[in-house]
């Protein structure tokens, strides 16, 4: 893979992120929000059809949220274990059979059916694409968040969902309702077909095959524990206003098992410890949600009253909605390049508040004029919260978990979905009424208002998203005008291995200050146990058949062919007493530079469910150097110890820790180890 580099090193993002690469992407995460709001203004037409009433039609909503609550985050997970490519793929092919479904579909269960495949498929779209972006970005050796693409995939995201209803009007208005299932043929086709050509494939799946393998490094039982919670929430959302106090019950004592079981397995699905550690992140989940639930009720309430309690067509309802989309598409794309955060995300608040209050001036004679104006209020809430929200979570979430984290941020906008769709169904079970559009009005004036306090009050919030090495002012080291990642990494211990590495008499010896060097790592490897983290130990040395094996072009090692250096069974091969293993500890040993080349490292650490890497070491600019590419490269968190590394030339070791490893690593102090520890086990 080539590309150009700037001045300073680093890949140009317009040769990363060519259209050929992002474009499949877009298409991919518009499938859900196009299907969430497509169907809009087929629920009165598929009422009548089936000879429902117009409330029973919103379980194709709900089905399709509840699917795709689910499914967002294990798309996420399934995408960080076996490929963010494959999981795309996968999911547009379920996407399609969902489609022909509803097409063919005679009745409400069928169709219902058909909305949860849908919602299963169209699922892994955006946390697929968010994994292949960070990625993409961390092989680029990008600082920044890649504003330009975040904000095509927020447009294509969140921003279509406005687009939906008059796509939807257009084609129930001349094909019948049944064309709102049936257009994804040919979207699905045409997005499988770009996916395939145009998206690199991945690398193939490390770790072990077997079924009970797969299961427990996917978080099979927390999977099935987070979707029989998010079931029995449902449908007692669903009962209200008559309460289902047994599936209420069913949501406590089974929310509670999952987060027993997520705080003690290696790799959650559902990773309670991070949401608790990291509160800007879960913040920024919980403000997604509270801003959806009210753009989706003025989607789907608003274009019923509109059809419904107004008397337009599917199509002049669509018609009037469209600007709505077409304003927070504009919206979108100037906040997303500047990677603003904490501007947009007060301006969706305030714009939500706004907008509710005007609702209340809507009755069955109001003019279309006031509708367009109010809906437009809320174009601004979606291209602001779409865009504001996706870059917060791109800065605050461990990139290894980005994939999951994705998901999640869509579930709990599903969540507000649900919300949504059950205050509808609430308010219009028996009649779309004035009165009913005004009571849903108010409840999405407060809901703002919770939102609007909830921006303010978050001092994590900035203006843009920057650089941040944990401990130290975000500010120093910066590069002027590079906005990128944000919070201070938190280290869940289970998830977290220490590598100490070429700490072996026959290399120490070129340092002056080897002593004082194991000093500090001993420190750094007794915090690491006390914490519960893994610890792990490389070592190069080298058997008689490993000596024969160099090749004369290697020019690191040739010269060590015949001469007995770094014998395996030589004292000045193995690890320094005062830092010795432990039983239970991992070690490996190389024959070459990296830490991963010639061994099973990579194995072993995924075995463990290890997804983070602090790295110390000899020399800074040998074993720390390729480990970090090669970590960053398999998708590893990295963080460099910067006084657990040491180089017989000390400018080297300067230049590689202040500047070159911030590009794919967090560069700390063994000093700030017990704090960022403690913080993820708490």
């Amino acid at each position: 893979m080539t590309s150009t580099t700037t001045g300073g090193g680093r890949t140009d993002p317009a040769d990363a992120f060519g259209w050929k690469f992002v474009t499949p992407l877009f298409m991919g995460s518009a499938l859900n929000p196009v299907n969430s709001s497509v169907i809009a203004t087929a629920l009165v037409p598929i009422a009548v059809a089936l000879h429902v009433s117009v409330g029973r039609t919103a379980l194709l909503v709900s089905a399709l949220y509840l699917a795709s609550a689910i499914a967002q985050p294990t798309a996420g997970k399934l995408a960080e274990v076996f490929g963010p490519r494959r999981v795309f793929l996968s999911g547009i092919v379920i996407v399609l059979a969902g489609g022909v479904l509803g097409g063919l579909s005679r009745d409400l269960a069928m169709l219902v059916v058909a909305r949860v495949l849908i919602g299963i498929g169209t699922s892994a779209g955006y946390p697929s694409a968010m994994l292949l972006i960070r990625r993409r970005a961390a092989w680029a050796g990008l600082d920044a968040p890649p504003g330009g693409v975040l904000g095509g995939l927020a447009i294509a995201g969140l921003a279509t969902i406005a687009v939906g209803p008059p796509i939807g009007g257009l084609l129930v208005g001349s094909f019948g309702w049944r064309s709102a299932f049936l257009i994804n043929i040919p979207l699905t086709l045409v997005a499988l077909a770009m996916a395939a050509f145009w998206i690199p494939r991945d690398r193939p799946v490390d770790g072990p095959k077997r079924a009970r393998a797969v299961a427990a490094r996917i978080d099979a039982a927390g999977i099935a524990g987070f979707g029989g919670a998010m079931t029995a929430l449902l449908v007692f959302l669903m009962s209200l206003p008559h309460p289902n106090f047994v599936a209420l019950a069913v949501t406590v004592v089974v929310g509670a098992a999952l987060v027993w079981w997520e705080l003690r397995v290696a790799t959650p699905f559902f990773d309670v410890r991070q949401l608790i550690a990291n509160a800007a992140l879960t913040r920024t989940y919980l403000r997604s949600g509270l801003t959806l639930l009210g753009v989706y009720t003025v989607l789907y309430g608003i274009s019923q009253w509109l059809e419904a309690g107004r008397g337009y067509s599917a199509e002049e309802a669509g018609l009037i909605i469209l600007p709505m989309g077409v304003l927070s598409a504009v919206i979108s794309r100037p906040v997303s390049r500047r990677n603003l955060v904490r501007g947009p995300l007060i301006a969706a608040a305030a714009s939500m508040l706004l907008g509710s209050l005007g609702v209340l001036l809507f009755t069955s004679h109001s003019p279309a004029i006031l509708f367009i104006g109010v809906t437009l209020i809320f174009g601004i809430t979606i291209g602001t919260t779409s865009v504001g929200n996706q870059t917060a979570l791109y800065a605050q979430a461990p990139p290894e978990q980005v994939g999951t984290a994705s998901g999640l941020l869509r579930t709990f906008s599903y969540i507000g979905s649900i919300a949504s769709a059950t205050l509808t169904e609430i308010t219009f079970r028996t009649r779309v009424t004035d009165g009913g559009l005004h009571l849903i009005a108010i409840i999405l004036v407060v809901v703002a208002a919770v939102a609007l306090l909830m921006t303010l009050a978050d001092r994590r919030l900035r203006n843009s998203a920057r650089p941040e090495t944990p401990g130290r002012d975000p500010r120093a080291g910066a590069q002027q005008g590079a906005p990128v990642t944000d919070p201070s990494p938190v280290l869940d211990p289970r998830r977290t291995a220490l590598l100490v590495m070429d700490l072996q008499p026959a290399i120490l010896g070129s340092l002056a200050d080897a002593d004082a060097l194991l000093s500090r790592l001993s420190g750094a490897i007794a915090t690491a146990r006390d914490s519960g983290a893994h610890v792990g130990y490389v070592r190069v040395a080298f058997e008689d058949q490993d000596y024969s094996a160099i090749p004369p072009e290697n020019k690191t090692f040739a010269r060590l062919h015949g001469g007995g250096y770094l014998r395996n069974d030589s004292p000045e091969s193995a690890v320094h007493d005062e830092v010795a293993p432990r039983s239970g500890d991992i070690v490996v040993r190389k024959t070459r530079v990296g830490a991963f080349s010639t061994t099973d490292l990579d194995r072993q650490l995924r075995d463990r469910g290890v997804t983070t890497l602090i790295l110390g070491g000899v020399s800074t600019s040998g074993v720390v150097l390729s480990t970090v590419r090669d970590a960053a490269d398999r998708d590893y968190r990295v963080l460099v110890l910067s006084d657990g590394s040491a180089d017989p030339d000390h400018e080297v070791h300067d230049l590689l820790t202040r500047k070159i490893f911030p590009r794919q690593a967090d560069v700390i102090t063994i000093a700030e180890l017990p704090e960022l520890l403690a913080a993820g086990r708490s």
